[in-house]
């Protein structure tokens, strides 16, 4: 019998901000890549199809969010960036196993955070205070996958 690759949870993870913080996170969202299709046809072409041809590889937004404390160092990181002076740095998101062993790690190149939100407030609700960081990011790689 094969061995069995059973899917890993999504709910056991760490990122980790270079030079800023490491923080915990509950929720990590957007990543993602697409690359568009380029239709190209050239006049001598005798197939009716046009070509697809690669195009630019962007990538999504990544979304963290956390329960926001008395750590100003992500909202300090964005007021830099509110204020002109974007601070790039890259990020490390690793997916781990229930044991706590990393499995598979994106890092993600060149991010600056171009979105805040803060909490919502509700004095009848017992929900936590959550605050989200919307990160812009350049180019993802895959470091480990086990």
């Amino acid at each position: 019998m094969a061995n069995r690759l059973d899917p890993y949870s999504g709910y056991n993870f760490s990122v980790e901000l270079d030079g800023i913080t490491r923080a915990g996170f509950r929720e990590c969202s957007g990543l993602e890549n697409s690359q568009n299709a380029e239709e190209y046809r050239e006049g001598t072409d005798k197939n009716l199809s046009v070509r697809k041809l690669p195009g630019l590889v962007t990538h999504s937004d990544i979304t963290l969010s956390r329960g926001i404390t008395s750590d100003r160092k992500l909202w300090d990181w964005r007021e830099k960036a509110m204020k002109g002076n974007v601070e790039r740095h890259d990020i490390s998101i690793t997916l781990l196993d229930n044991k706590g062993n990393a499995k598979i790690t994106w890092n993600l190149f060149d991010c600056w955070p171009r979105q805040w939100t803060g909490p919502s407030l509700n004095a009848t609700a017992d929900d936590l205070a959550i605050e989200q960081l919307v990160l812009a990011c350049e180019r993802v790689e895959v470091d480990k996958w086990s």
